[in-house]
């Protein structure tokens, strides 16, 4: 049971670690040179840098997952977290871990539209790198452990 959320853990860790690399490196170089993706490349995008999408890899696909990872750990009770959870009968944090890999499918999807259809190995890798966190996230093993109990005493 626990090795196939002890994989989830580390797909989330991945996730997160890379996505804080690449957040870090489009905020110092917001040009896109240090990865070599001008922005010229990208059509109709709606910033003149990277920097926004920088913050926005930086903290929602970098750090969230991190913190999830504890959450998943811990399983702490959150009335703020339960508001958005739309499975009621599991934890909000097994919740989040499908929101992230749909955000990472919605954070690929957007480059592609604003790329027009050049794509690089890497979407291809992190839309297949989604669908893993989907599945280890979906298997019954993991799914038991965020099961909430009604445990009457």
């Amino acid at each position: 049971m626990k090795r196939s959320r002890n994989i989830l853990l580390a797909l989330l860790a991945f996730l997160g670690l890379g996505a804080i690399g690449g957040g870090i490196i489009l905020i110092i170089s917001p040009t896109g040179e240090m990865l070599g993706v001008p922005i010229t490349e990208f059509k109709n995008i709606p910033f003149n840098s990277f920097l926004i999408p920088g913050i926005i890899l930086f903290s929602v696909i970098g750090i969230v997952p991190l913190l999830l990872i504890v959450a998943l750990l811990k399983k702490p009770d959150s009335k703020l977290a339960e508001k958005i959870n739309l499975f009621k009968d599991m934890h909000w944090a097994w919740t989040y871990s499908i929101y992230i890999a749909f955000t990472l499918f919605g954070w690929i999807h957007i480059q592609l539209i604003f790329l027009q259809g050049v794509v690089h190995w890497l979407h291809s890798f992190y839309m297949l790198y989604a669908m893993v966190i989907l599945l280890f996230a979906l298997l019954p093993q993991v799914r038991n452990l965020y099961k909430k109990r009604n445990d009457f005493k």
